[in-house]
Formats: structure tokens, sequence, C-alpha cells
């Protein structure tokens, strides 16, 4: 599995800039074969994981599951 390292400050201005979702984004990294993206922070520690899946379903999958635990995290933040 390849393995690429994000800096995740410097992705998500870009995402901003360009008024893209990081699903988008993964969505075009898709080649078949599964990615473990790491994301790290300025002083190159790992801040989070994520194992790009093999094709556009399941990454439709993964975002649903994400979109619902970011809402209940944010809703169990208030």
């Amino acid at each position: 599995m390849k393995t690429i390292e994000i800096k995740a400050s410097d992705f998500f201005e870009l995402l901003k800039i360009r008024d893209v979702s990081m699903w988008e984004i993964f969505s075009q990294m898709i080649d078949g074969e599964p990615k473990a993206i790491v994301f790290l922070d300025n002083e190159n520690q790992v801040l989070f994981d994520y194992v790009l899946p093999e094709n556009t379903e399941k990454l439709e999958e993964d975002r649903k599951v994400f979109a619902k635990e970011y809402a209940e995290k944010l809703k169990n933040a208030n």
C-alpha cells in the first residue's frame, strides 16, 4: 500500500482557496489501489490517517460515515 503524507494545514487551506471538498480530491486519487493518507502537523507529527479505498462507492460510504460522526461531535460539543 502506498503512503501519501500531507501537511494538514496546507491541504485544508488549499481546499478553501479552491472551494473544493476533501472528498472530491480523494475521488481524484482513486486508481484501483488503496493508499494510506497520513496528515501531518507543521512539526511532521501524525495528526490522523485515512486509508483511501479502491473505488468511489466505498469512498462515498466513508464520506457518509464521516459526516454522521462529525455532526454528532458538533452536537455533543454544544
